[in-house]
């Protein structure tokens, strides 16, 4: 069954930075697109940044454009949010998910603002930006 763990959230001033990792386990990273989604209290899930199996294109969502840096490193199975100037609107739990290999809507390319059958998901990490 392939695992994702989310780390790095916590909380931090409004400016401050943060950067999330997301562990792959049970399946080649390298063969993925990868993203990251937040939800906020009483909000629907969105998709914050993604990235390509290969790395070579990346999508972000309006929001963080600017602030955000999707990266990922498959030889240790691992994707990364780089997070600068938080905003209090940024406060929310943030989530690593991927696409299965054989899925109808493709594992390779970046998806957002709109997605579609994402099959794995980690737990969260969450994350709060005080004013």
């Amino acid at each position: 069954q392939v695992q994702l763990v989310e780390s790095g959230g916590g909380l931090v001033q409004a400016g401050a930075s943060l950067r999330l990792s997301c562990v792959a386990s049970r399946m080649p990273v390298r063969m993925y697109a990868m993203g990251w989604f937040r939800q906020a209290p009483g909000k629907e899930r969105e998709v914050v940044a993604s990235i390509s199996y290969s790395g070579s294109d990346t999508y972000y969502a309006d929001s963080v454009k600017g602030r955000f840096t999707i990266s990922r490193d498959n030889a240790r199975q691992t994707v990364t949010l780089q997070m600068n100037r938080l905003e209090p609107e940024d406060t929310a739990v943030y989530y690593c998910a991927t696409r299965d290999l054989w899925s109808a809507y493709g594992c390779s390319d970046v998806w957002g603002p709109v997605y579609y059958g994402m099959d794995y998901w980690g737990k969260g990490t969450l994350v709060t930006v005080s004013s």
